[in-house]
């Protein structure tokens, strides 16, 4: 009978973001295994606290299925010799399947030429308690934590020392030895408030009889719990817990049971930009910000304790004091700053390496700003964009970034307003813009010049000294980069200014001794990230590759025609097809293919050459209006009514495009050509779906 399976592995405290990842990523290596094993399940979960992680899984069969299969063996040439007896390599593959070398037997398999030999092998399913120890010790060993660690004598590492395992099938202890630790069904319970051991009975008893151990197990009950304590907050202190939803994330798995308290600090603190103060509470120290009924920041904060204490006020004071301690540095450097000037941080930047790859002459900090000023002078940037442009990096040799490396450009902003250039400030801010997939664009014009000058500064040049993304390797963002670029473009409808952007950071390196090789690499990264943008906004896949075959550099057009492909019937795919596979076998030939037909040269009037002709020619006057406003659509529309004509020329009108005459031939040939290149102008038909 199918039973429920618990497997908990503790140990000392595992990093929140560690234990998320684990978290999210366990129940699909989970399902890997129990598939491998030939072991069916009803479903498994993930449960976890910064001092242990869990699985559940519901309804796993207590055996493996019987399995019969056919096993293809060597070529009968290669298994058998000619005296007509095994081989070694025959005999090696009996032996390796575990079936009697008289029992072989040659036949005939699909996709393959020739004879082969074949083994019929039946396996016995093994009962689930076998298999277990290996398994779970394989899950284990497996989660692939950022980095581990090892102690004791021991060979093997963990993310962690690991403290206790328990493993349960149907209420049965599975008897495993892993990581210095023997399995049992004695858990832990929480540190402070349950010290000792607990038993667990079942899976089924397992979250409850933690609960009872002042631990909540499952992440999602403590973001309910979490939640719950910040609204008793915000009713016992007048004020609003501002959302941060990345913050309660982290939090959920910063302590195994969630209470929450209230502090505050000094009003006088609040003369520093907001952005820094909350940056020292959510960063250093994992604190909420509140906020008064106008969404003013208030000079109080929300935390969450993991553990109940007897006297909540005298763990807000520790809490205030450390704040208190790092709002000082936060307002101490605030004040050294405001004796700076912009000028006075690009003379520090000028000796601040950027990428030192780069050489001496385009590896500083200082270096790039002179580029992206080039740059957005290059892309026809107003004077304002230019002087934003010179000063957008200034406040990274400010006391306060290099104290809160998140406020870059935040500063600036502020810098700018107090030092009387209010004009600059948004797109100091804003060149940083977006920070990830899907966050806000650019406002103006001038930030998403100087956005696109930037980040399309770092491709080029990483790409020109070797530095580009490999496999899941990104150290600089560049994919990040890139698809910032599109969004931007995309967002503003900058059609045109991909190449010309890529073209001005090519000549202002190559100015400063950086020089791109290889410019079909960079083109391929840079396609590859539009087209992933593509699919997200729902275009099919094989549209998107349509499309960018063709031209990816005007994202704007790009979609458009990717959008359009949709519009296209199967029977013009097959259509189109048909035509463009006769011109690449042509062009393989090494023929000659004209751009347009002389229909003086067609055999005679009123013939299905002729009356192709008139039809693409009346079809390519009708669509230059749809073409001018991009609506692709309306152009394959008047495919469609070109469509049966064509086929009639291939079906119904007996003509040779390969004609012995080499006349008739080139000029069919050229007709087809005429044809077809204004649509593949728009998208390759031959990497749509749906034509044979």
């Amino acid at each position: 009978m199918p039973a429920d399976l618990l497997f908990e592995v503790g140990c000392e405290e595992i990093p929140a973001k560690m234990l998320a990842k684990a978290l999210a990523d366990l129940p699909a290596a989970v399902e890997t295994k129990l598939r491998d094993a030939r072991l069916s399940w009803q479903s498994v979960r993930a449960l976890g606290t910064p001092r242990r992680i869990a699985i559940i899984v519901k309804g796993l069969a207590d055996r493996q299925p019987d399995l019969d299969e056919e096993v293809v063996g060597p070529p009968v040439g290669a298994a058998f010799a000619p005296d007509g007896t095994l081989s070694k390599a025959g005999q090696g593959f009996a032996a390796k399947n575990g079936v009697a070398p008289d029992s072989l037997v040659k036949k005939e398999v699909a996709g393959k030429k020739g004879m082969y030999v074949v083994a019929q092998r039946h396996v016995s399913g093994t009962e689930t308690r076998a298999l277990l120890p290996e398994l779970l010790r394989d899950v284990a060993a497996g989660i692939p934590w950022p980095k581990s660690m090892r102690w004791g004598w021991h060979e093997f590492a963990f993310v962690r020392p690991v403290q206790w395992i328990v493993a349960l099938f149907g209420g049965e202890v599975i008897p495993l030895s892993w990581a210095g630790q023997t399995s049992g069904r004695k858990s832990r319970g929480h540190r402070f408030l349950s010290p000792g051991w607990i038993e667990i009975a079942s899976a089924d008893a397992y979250v409850e009889a933690l609960r009872e151990a002042n631990v909540v197990v499952d992440p999602e009950t403590r973001r309910t719990d979490i939640e719950s304590e910040l609204r008793r907050l915000e009713q016992e202190t007048g004020f609003k817990v501002r959302e941060d939803r990345a913050l309660i994330d982290e939090v959920v798995n910063l302590g195994e049971y969630p209470r929450g308290v209230s502090g505050g600090f000094d009003p006088a603190f609040l003369e520093v930009p907001e952005e820094i103060i909350v940056t020292a509470m959510r960063t250093h120290q994992r604190y909420f910000a509140m906020e008064d009924a106008k969404g003013k920041l208030a000079p109080r904060f929300a935390t969450m304790m993991a553990t109940i204490v007897k006297d909540p006020s005298v763990v807000a004071k520790g809490n205030e004091t450390v704040l208190a301690s790092r709002l000082s540095d936060a307002k101490f450097f605030f004040a050294e700053d405001r004796k700076r000037t912009f000028d006075e941080w690009n003379g520090k930047l000028e000796g601040v390496v950027f990428q030192a790859k780069l050489g001496d002459r385009a590896k500083t900090i200082g270096q790039k700003i002179e580029r992206l000023v080039a740059i957005v002078d290059a892309l026809g940037g107003s004077s304002t964009a230019k002087t934003a442009a010179r000063y957008a990096k200034s406040d990274l040799a400010s006391f306060a970034v290099g104290e809160f490396p998140e406020v870059q450009g935040i500063m600036g902003k502020h810098y700018a307003r107090l030092a009387g250039q209010p004009e600059i400030a948004d797109a100091i801010e804003q060149h940083w813009w977006p920070k990830g997939q899907g966050a806000e664009l650019p406002k103006s014009d001038d930030a998403a010049l100087i956005a696109l000058a930037d980040r399309m500064d770092t491709i080029v040049g990483c790409f020109a000294v070797g530095l580009e993304p490999s496999g899941s390797a990104d150290p600089f963002g560049l994919r990040r980069a890139a698809i910032g670029i599109w969004q931007i473009l995309l967002e503003r409808g900058w059609g045109d200014r991909y190449a010309a952007v890529r073209a001005a950071a090519e000549k202002q390196l190559a100015a400063q001794g950086v020089a791109l090789k290889d410019g079909k690499a960079l083109d391929e990264f840079f396609r590859a990230r539009l087209r992933g943008i593509f699919i997200d906004q729902g275009i099919p896949p094989q549209d998107a590759d349509a499309a960018l075959a063709q031209d990816f550099t005007d994202p704007v057009d790009a979609r458009a025609r990717a959008l359009a492909c949709a519009k296209i019937s199967k029977e013009a795919r097959e259509v189109f097809k048909r035509v463009a596979n006769i011109l690449d076998d042509a062009r393989g030939k090494k023929l000659a293919i004209g751009a347009a037909p002389t229909p003086t040269l067609f055999v005679q009037d009123g013939n299905v050459e002729h009356k192709l002709y008139d039809a693409i020619k009346k079809a390519q006057a009708d669509e230059q209006a749809a073409r001018s406003r991009r609506d692709y659509a309306s152009v394959f529309e008047s495919l469609e009514r070109v469509r049966p004509t064509v086929a009639a020329f291939f079906d119904k009108g007996g003509v040779m495009v390969m004609d012995p005459d080499p006349k008739l031939r080139d000029n069919r040939l050229a007709l087809l050509n005429w044809f077809i290149t204004p649509y593949m102008s728009i998208a390759d038909f031959r990497l749509l779906g749906g034509a044979s």
